[in-house]
């Protein structure tokens, strides 16, 4: 039986992520995985789709809906890959609970609010050029060992097809060793 990968969607959800297809098709042979649109979980409104009002929703109370909507679906040990506020969902949903084995967050600026960090294997991917990825001492001050910075990328690098195969490539090892 495959090891359950659950994905979870940047803030745009699924109406803006054909990219995350490459990520389904490279670590499909691997794992059984499920994607959630975390506009979903957080029963974000859409009708205005733009990115300050979708994000003004996840700040102000859908990040912790998506939280406990999360907990809910998911009972089994898994590993999270999760872009942008997904990892902020993934990270807090594990942190109340969600029985997480791996966690993988790319682009998950808002971690840098964090100050406890969740009790299992975190892996964290960040543009060099992203200006709210968190500072060098948050991951000292919370031991998160494996972090990447990739220099020349923005906060969008998972939507890169180089990054897309490295960021793979990283989370297979991990995952194997």
């Amino acid at each position: 039986m495959k090891q359950k990968l659950i994905i979870l969607s940047d803030l745009w959800g699924k109406q803006k992520s054909a990219w995350v297809n490459n990520y389904i098709e490279l670590l499909s042979p691997t794992f059984e995985i499920i994607y959630y649109d975390s506009c979903t979980l957080g029963e974000i409104d859409l009708i205005n789709y733009s990115e300050n009002a979708i994000h003004q929703q996840f700040i102000n109370g859908g990040i912790d809906t998506a939280v406990i909507n999360l907990l809910e679906k998911e009972k089994r040990e898994i590993t999270i890959l999760a872009f942008s506020i997904g990892g902020t969902i993934a990270w807090k949903a594990s942190l109340k609970g969600l029985n997480v084995l791996n966690l993988f967050a790319i682009s998950a600026t808002r971690l840098r609010y964090e100050t406890e960090k969740p009790h299992c294997k975190v892996t964290l991917f960040y543009g060099g050029l992203d200006n709210y990825r968190p500072a060098a001492g948050w991951f000292k001050g919370l031991a998160v060992a494996n972090f990447y910075t990739l220099n020349n990328e923005t906060h969008h690098l998972y939507k890169n097809e180089i990054c897309i195969k490295l960021i793979c490539d990283k989370l297979i090892k991990i995952i194997i060793e």
